[in-house]
């Protein structure tokens, strides 16, 4: 696929778009091209618009993704970060607020629980799970009891937190070291484990990708999506574009490539090689849409 990085303030430059591989995809592309005032271009965060990196608290947009979404945003219905972070924190962390032409971005946080409008610039959110603040409480403990792992650490996510183990001597180890007992801690207080590349996150049920992009395509009568992810987390909203074809509305499955995750790769009709891939599609659809 061609690149223009050397022009990322010229989206209306011509990026070849990528053929998908699968029939369905390619239906889906041609209708969010046909009409893409009609279309939904929804996003994981982490992994897909920024790269990943070790300490999540670091984790920054990919340079030229803002810029593509800004040309991309005013040609679609909407565009929708959909994350397990908390709202504001991928809104501060991508660099989505107060840019001109992303009036119609909106972020889905904490997997749907929270919502931010870039139009208002608020996050609307209900009260937290009970069971987030006993885990919490307990974590450090359980940790302790099974020989806490050098490097193992916890990240405060606010309706959710989460144990990562890629700064571990074997993070892989450690990650099934600690796959079950921190089951059975979620599980005690009606939470539920979803594990990710090399982290697992304690989180209420009913809370996923899917849910949350089920509603809210439906919420803003889109007759076409496109949903991009690179992890496990974003297997659901998969399904839910799967779910969405079957009920007539054309999808585009896009997994922004890992080799750490090869369940994305197998199920999507479009690989793109991680954020700077997905950013080339952005600017490629930029560039073909017309505007409404």
């Amino acid at each position: 696929m061609g690149s223009h990085s050397e022009n990322p303030e010229s989206p209306d430059v011509a990026e070849p778009l990528p053929t998908p591989v699968t029939p369905a995809g390619r239906d889906g592309l041609d209708a969010i091209l046909t009409r893409p005032d009609r279309a939904v271009i929804a996003l994981d965060f982490d992994g897909t618009l920024a790269p990943i990196v070790a300490d999540p608290e670091q984790a920054r947009a990919h340079p030229d993704a803002v810029p593509a979404l800004a040309a991309l945003a005013p040609k679609v219905a909407s565009v929708a970060v959909v994350t397990g972070r908390p709202a504001g924190v991928a809104v501060r962390h991508g660099g989505f607020a107060g840019v001109p032409g992303l009036d119609h971005l909106v972020v889905l946080g904490h997997y749907g629980a929270e919502r931010w409008d870039a139009r208002t610039g608020t996050v609307n959110a209900p009260a937290p799970h009970p069971g987030v603040a006993a885990v919490r409480a307990e974590l450090p403990g359980v940790l302790d009891g099974i020989g806490a792992w050098h490097g193992t650490w916890i990240e405060e996510k606010g309706r959710a937190v989460a144990v990562h183990t890629r700064r571990a001597e074997d993070p892989q180890a450690a990650f099934e070291a600690l796959r079950e007992p921190l089951t059975d801690l979620a599980t005690r207080h009606g939470l539920i484990v979803e594990p990710g590349r090399m982290v697992l996150e304690l989180r209420p049920p009913g809370m996923d990708k899917g849910v949350a992009l089920l509603e809210y395509v439906r919420e803003v009568h889109a007759e076409a999506v496109m949903y991009a992810g690179d992890d496990l987390g974003d297997l659901p909203a998969f399904a839910a574009v799967d779910k969405l074809r079957s009920d007539g509305v054309p999808g585009l499955l896009v997994c922004s490539g890992s080799t750490e995750v090869t369940e994305l790769a197998e199920r999507a009709d479009l690989v793109v090689d991680g954020p700077a891939g997905v950013v080339r599609l952005l600017r490629g659809l930029a560039a073909h849409c017309s505007a409404p």
